[in-house]
């Protein structure tokens, strides 16, 4: 499967930003897990990855008592994009970052749809 960071209106990568600001244990159970949903796709399953809400799912890592999550989406042609992540401080994924992670795919979808037009 092919992972791809998205990017945003000004050239940031969330995710990339996210992963650059952990403690190293964090940043390599997170990678680990990253290059897991590379390998499985659509197959991962729980306790690694979970669905939240329409399509949005979190990749959960744990590492030295914190909580990390980086939420993706799946996009036709076997490929996920990564939106975001956050240390989570709460039972629940907050319904602010469900609803960042919705806005990203929204905006990702209508430029890949720009591009398609532009190219065609």
């Amino acid at each position: 499967m092919e992972i791809e960071f998205y990017q945003d209106d000004d050239g940031r990568r969330p995710v990339q930003e996210f992963l650059d600001s952990l403690k190293p244990k964090m940043r390599a159970s997170m990678v680990d897990k990253i290059r897991y949903l590379q390998e499985v796709g659509h197959l991962i399953r729980p306790p690694k990855s979970k669905h939240l809400i329409d399509g949005i799912y979190e990749l959960r890592a744990q590492a030295e008592g914190d909580i990390t999550r980086v939420l993706y989406f799946f996009v036709v042609g076997n490929k996920a994009v990564l939106t975001h992540g956050f240390i989570k401080k709460t039972k629940k994924t907050p319904p602010e970052e469900i609803a960042r992670a919705e806005s990203s795919r929204q905006r990702y979808m209508e430029q890949k749809r720009k591009e398609d037009t532009s190219h065609g």
